[in-house]
Formats: C-alpha cells, structure tokens, sequence
C-alpha cells in the first residue's frame, strides 16, 4: 500500500464532506425552526448566510483535488452541484453582504419549501458522496 496523491485527495474529501454534512444537517434544522416559528427570519438568515460561501469552497476545494490526482469519476459525480451552486448564487436576490437568504421573502411558503427540500437533497448528496469517497480511498489504496 502506498500512500499517494489521489488517496489524499479522498481523505481530504471525507473530512471535508464531513463539514459538508454538517453544514447541510443545520441548514434542514434551520428552515425546520423557521417553518415552526421557533427564530425569526432575520436571525436565521444571519446564521445561514454566513455559511453559504464557506460550504461552496469547501466542495469546490475537494473537487479541485480530483481534478488534480485524475479522479474522474469523482468529479463527474460533483460537477452537477457546481453547477447548481453557481447557478444559485448568480440567481440569488439582490443583498448587501454574501449570502442566499433575504429575510423577507425567505417566510413565503414556496420559498421555505424549496430551501428546505434544497437542504435535504445536498444533505443525500453529501452522505452518498461520503460513501463513494471512502470507496474510492479504499481502492486507491489497495490499488498503489
């Protein structure tokens, strides 16, 4: 077994999925406070915002990485998040700061559904990606 630059990329990707994960776990807690006015919109906001930018480089980071070992597959399973990620962020209303949520329009019930089931769907996502990218470690390894 040798250690090599792909099996890096691979443990980097699962802790760094491991955030991911996480950062997704909140997101689906935090429209579910909102939906059962638990917070106010202006305090979740502030704490979702804040996040956005740091969750999309951390999965475009892992992906970087796959692209530089040659782990294709891997990136391939990836690109259509990217896409969806910029997608978003260039489609996102007009705010001061960085960010996706707007305090008032995030209350409106198609918009909390859909940023709930956004959250739930990255959260699927990120867990299967958890899973390929411990295989693929695993037969990195194996393989060197």
């Amino acid at each position: 077994m040798a250690f090599s630059f792909p099996a890096f990329s691979y443990i980097i990707a699962l802790i760094v999925d491991a955030f991911l994960i996480f950062f997704s776990i909140f997101h689906v807690i935090a429209f579910d406070e909102l939906k059962t006015d638990y917070k106010n919109p202006i305090d979740q906001c502030n704490s979702l915002n804040p996040l956005v930018l740091p969750e999309y480089l951390l999965h475009l980071l892992i992906n970087v990485l796959f692209l530089l070992s040659g782990e294709w597959f891997s990136l391939l399973v990836n690109v259509p998040l990217i896409l969806y990620h910029i997608h978003r962020y260039r489609t996102r209303p007009v705010m001061s700061g960085p960010g996706l949520y707007d305090p008032t329009s995030i209350m409106n019930a198609d918009v909390l559904t859909v940023c709930q089931r956004e959250g739930w769907i990255k959260l699927a996502f990120y867990l299967l990606s958890f899973f390929l990218y411990l295989y693929g470690m695993i037969v990195v390894l194996i393989a060197a």
